[in-house]
């Protein structure tokens, strides 16, 4: 854990001192910045392996900060703000982030995240070089790259993450809170509905894409990837 460095964004300097020393007690390496664009800063400079987002900080918000880093990165984010209405969530998760944590928090409880979130992408690291493929349609996760008919289709990763993992398991029928837990890697907090939400960009994506496979609704129940046949 010694190698893990993480950067903590947030404009009240109370909490990024007391989130640096829970933190650097559990082993990690801590970067502060108090505003977005310091933060976009160091972490060029300093490449951590994780990013702990506030959203309301001066110069730049956390969600324009969040879509910056998705533009050239997958470093796990995990998005800190007094905005807790289920909409800011699904936002916030929508743009790329891996987890939402609603202040004021338990120190403990974001130090649980953190290692949560940390343990999804070591696993994710393991599945190197993994691609699922049916056809018109292929899913790499380790270049997440998604191709409809051999064209590179820009998808956010949390899409990616949620189609490889459905499409790695055709024909089984997973409730939200059960795919919440297999690709966000925690146990949501908030309103499963967000899955809703990437399931219809995902069908606008595939829409007509093939008739031997679908994203199918199994009501009352949840999704299911159906091979037909």
């Amino acid at each position: 854990m010694d190698n893990i460095r993480l950067l903590v964004c947030d404009d009240d300097k109370n909490i990024c001192e007391l989130l640096r020393l829970y933190l650097v007690k559990e082993g990690y390496s801590v970067v502060l910045a108090q505003d977005g664009n310091q933060a976009l800063a160091l972490f060029a400079s300093e490449k951590p392996d994780m990013v702990l987002l506030d959203i309301m900080m001066p110069g730049m918000d956390g969600w324009t900060v969040c879509r910056e880093i998705r533009k050239t990165s997958d470093c796990p984010i995990i998005m800190i703000s007094a905005k807790g209405e289920t909409f800011d969530k699904v936002l916030g998760l929508e743009l790329g982030a891996d987890d939402y944590v609603v202040k004021p928090f338990d120190t403990k409880e974001v130090v649980a995240r953190i290692k949560a979130v940390l343990r999804r992408v070591q696993v994710q690291g393991s599945d190197e070089g993994k691609e699922v493929q049916y056809e018109d349609l292929s899913i790499n996760i380790s270049s997440y790259e998604l191709r409809i008919k051999g064209r590179l289709v820009d998808t956010p990763p949390k899409e990616l993450e949620l189609l490889y993992f459905m499409a790695s398991n055709p024909g089984k029928v997973y409730t939200r809170n059960q795919l919440l837990d297999n690709v966000w890697g925690f146990d949501y907090y908030g309103d499963s509905r967000t899955i809703d939400v990437h399931i219809k960009r995902l069908r606008e994506k595939l829409d007509g894409v093939s008739d031997k496979w679908d994203l199918k609704t199994v009501w009352g129940v949840g999704y299911k990837f159906e091979v037909l046949g």
